[in-house]
């Protein structure tokens, strides 16, 4: 069975464009430090938001698609999805099987196209709706081209999505309680178009409430602690770790954009923190902006000065 799908939401996707297009307005030396923060901190954003992105597809794959797995029949499809990806059931493998293929196409705001598979996997008797359900995304060359650059990332690894809470998602604004996803990963590969190979590990939990639409809050829970939610090795082999300080939230009721946060990246030479929902001033935003929001990184330089950039989103 092949069913055309859309998108979910295209929630932390807006937090993971801001640092392709970050000049920054003090500058503080033209070192190697330099540079590989602006690398290293792009590489990060690129990976979390397009994570995050397959996450959703998958999770509202499996609720529209996934029958009385996912404790629906008849199949009623309700989560929303878009234009660049088909859905394939197997409900007779073992285990049971749900394939989103990515076809390419640019149609999901312009920004970026997709292709490669991912493949949901869990057992004869999953129920998904039950608490501490939990199912397997394994990722398969899914490659995503950054179009404003043609700068391209594949992704290929495994990880675990449990329904700690129970229940689901289409049924959000008749809860009394939020539900509960934790996401974790003992092991994804990032291959970049230069060739270069990046790992992570992921542990993080996402919480969906319902307020004038889906809100979705996000935080690190790796054992590491301090919020940390993805830590692993960059491209030069290095290690590195990227905690969430304050929860991503993304509103459905401000398009399903970034409304506030703050992360904090630490690489091998350099430690930064942004802070999401801020007007251009570097001021917090109450209320979903017409505009543009925008993001403020902070960072010290190797001279100990420290620095800030303020840039839109």
């Amino acid at each position: 069975m092949k069913k055309q799908i859309s998108y979910l939401s295209v929630a932390i996707l807006s937090a993971g464009l801001f640092f392709s297009s970050c000049k920054k307005e003090n500058k503080p030396d033209t070192t190697d430090t330099t540079t590989e923060f602006k690398l290293q901190s792009d590489d990060q954003a690129r990976f979390t938001s397009e994570t995050d992105a397959s996450d959703d597809d998958a999770n509202a794959a499996l609720e529209n698609f996934g029958g009385s797995y996912a404790g629906e029949r008849p199949l009623t499809p309700f989560l929303l999805f878009g234009c660049d990806a088909s859905v394939t059931v197997d409900t007779l493998s073992n285990p049971r099987k749900i394939t989103i293929t990515y076809n390419g196409d640019t149609c999901i705001n312009g920004r970026r196209s997709r292709t490669g598979t991912v493949v949901i996997s869990f057992a004869p008797n999953f129920r998904w709706a039950e608490p501490g359900a939990q199912y397997t995304v394994s990722t398969q060359n899914l490659k995503i081209t950054r179009l404003v650059d043609n700068k391209s990332i594949t992704i290929n690894g495994a990880k675990t999505i449990t329904n700690v809470s129970g229940g689901k998602l289409r049924n959000l604004a008749t809860r009394t309680n939020p539900i509960v996803h934790e996401v974790t990963s003992n092991g994804i590969n990032v291959t970049f178009d230069d060739g270069t190979q990046r790992s992570w590990q992921v542990a993080k939990r996402r919480t969906f409430t319902y307020n004038n639409g889906m809100v979705i809050s996000v935080r690190g829970i790796s054992s590491l602690g301090g919020g940390i939610a993805e830590w692993g090795t960059n491209r030069a082999g290095r290690d590195f770790t990227s905690a969430i300080l304050e929860p991503l939230v993304v509103r459905q009721s401000c398009n399903f954009r970034l409304v506030s946060g703050k992360i904090q990246h630490v690489g091998p030479a350099v430690t930064t923190t942004t802070t999401f929902g801020l007007d251009a001033a570097g001021n917090s935003v109450t209320s979903c902006p017409v505009g543009r929001f925008f993001y403020k990184v902070v960072w010290t330089g190797p001279n100990g000065v420290p620095y800030t950039f303020i840039g839109p989103y």
